[in-house]
């Protein structure tokens, strides 16, 4: 026996889409290590100190919703600071170390945000 198909007025479908829902507001996964990024400055002298060229490091999407973890992120992004090229600093909790720092390169996406 086939299931009949479901009929679903115009009037509510219509009326759904013109009202749009209110954007939710950014809530960090409590798995998502907190991300900090970092200044034109601290960039320069993380890579000075690290002693390795930035095309060496490993890279994270401007768009990467892990960057929304720093809270200075909507701000820049406000300001129109240009944020391709600077470092990230991550912070992953770590049993042998008790805390491993990691760095990543932010990089444009394929739109050129």
């Amino acid at each position: 026996m086939t299931p009949s198909p479901v009929r679903r007025s115009r009037a509510r479908s219509t009326a759904a889409a013109k009202a749009a829902p209110a954007p939710r507001p950014f809530v960090a996964h409590h798995l998502a290590p907190p991300h900090e990024i970092l200044t034109e400055e601290e960039t320069r002298q993380v890579l000075e100190k690290l002693g390795a060229s930035p095309e060496r490091l490993p890279k994270i999407l401007v768009t990467d919703p892990g960057l929304k973890t720093d809270p200075k992120y909507e701000g820049l992004r406000e300001k129109g600071e240009p944020l391709v090229g600077r470092l990230v600093r991550i912070h992953r909790p770590s049993a042998t170390a008790g805390e491993a720092i990691a760095y990543r390169l932010i990089v444009p996406t394929v739109g050129g945000d």
